[in-house]
């Protein structure tokens, strides 16, 4: 965190400090000359909790947009999500006029529900559900984002904190797009879901951190908590959808056969609603963004593929969606 603070400060061109409330809540904003993205913090259960927004480049706020909430993997933060990402999110922001809002976890990490003690969010019980729901709130007040065209992506941790909220405020996100992460076994054994949601899903089947079958999620030696299996999770959430499956086990075009990957996908749709389910499953896939940066080594995380985008997928799939 100290190294980016750093480059923030170096590349920080000219600053507006602006503060006043909003629903309560206390709101500083700070317009950094980094990406085009503001930094701006609320106040929440008395923490300052910070977030990256990058508006695209022909935002007005005389009409509603949509907004991706993008969730940073365990031990990253927000900046490193947008790294993570080939800033492609960004890109397609400017092309397809929606937000992108990058959050910030404390200490690096989300609560996601697995109850890790070493995890200073997890042992002291943050509650990022209500971080991200005041953020939701904001974002709605101050600069026109469409309540009915809210969605949540994230990476790992951040795709276990997705379906979490999923579970607990579906009211107000309109569809998740989880990658590399399942449902935390805590939350399937104890919660319900509010609400039905549209969710894609994008696993590696040989992600050696986040296991496809299921069982304790491992870095090293260590176990950090228990998720069910992809095939699994994407299952539950096409019965609480009522969605039947259309397509069974399709494989697209291996545009990158040097990649050691090859990616399929399943489908399940509710006719009646237009909710839908969706995997794409990589065989060979490691603990890795598709089409993204190869963050740490092969012999740690696995391949990364590049036969899909996943941000160009992600959009592509949140873009036809809106709240029922």
């Amino acid at each position: 965190m100290a190294e980016n603070v750093d480059k923030l400060t170096v590349l920080i061109i000219a600053g507006l400090a602006v503060c006043g409330t909003i629903s309560g809540l206390i709101i500083y904003s700070k317009f950094l000359a980094i990406n085009d993205v503001l930094h701006e913090y609320i106040t929440v259960d008395g923490l300052q909790r910070d977030f990256l927004i990058h508006l695209p480049a022909n935002y007005t706020n005389n009409a509603t947009i949509p907004m991706i909430i993008a969730l940073h993997g365990g031990g990253g933060n927000a900046w490193d999500m947008e790294k993570l990402t080939n800033f492609e999110f960004n890109k397609l922001s400017d092309k397809y006029r929606f937000i992108v809002v990058y959050p910030n976890g404390i200490g690096r990490h989300w609560n996601d529900g697995r109850n890790i003690e070493e995890y200073y969010a997890q042992r002291e019980n943050i509650n990022d559900v209500k971080f991200i729901s005041k953020l939701i709130d904001y974002m709605i007040e101050k600069y026109g984002v469409d309540p009915d065209r809210v969605y949540l992506t994230g990476m790992s941790n951040g795709a276990l904190m997705c379906y979490r909220l999923a579970y607990e405020i579906s009211y107000k996100i309109t569809a998740i797009a989880p990658v590399a992460g399942s449902i935390p076994l805590n939350i399937y054994n104890n919660e319900t879901p509010r609400g039905s949601i549209s969710v894609l899903m994008i696993n590696g089947m040989n992600d050696p951190l986040v296991p496809w079958d299921g069982g304790y999620i491992h870095f090293g030696d260590k176990k950090l908590g228990q998720v069910i299996g992809v095939c699994e999770t994407a299952s539950f959430w096409a019965q609480v959808d009522n969605c039947t499956p259309v397509k069974s086990k399709e494989y697209l075009p291996d545009t990158d056969p040097n990649d050691g990957t090859r990616v399929w996908k399943r489908v399940y749709i509710n006719n009646t609603s237009s909710m839908q389910v969706i995997l794409y499953g990589i065989d060979g896939g490691g603990h890795t963004w598709p089409g993204g940066f190869h963050y740490l080594p092969q012999c740690i995380i696995g391949r990364t593929s590049n036969d899909i985008d996943a941000c160009k997928v992600i959009w592509s799939f949140f873009s036809h969606i809106r709240k029922i």
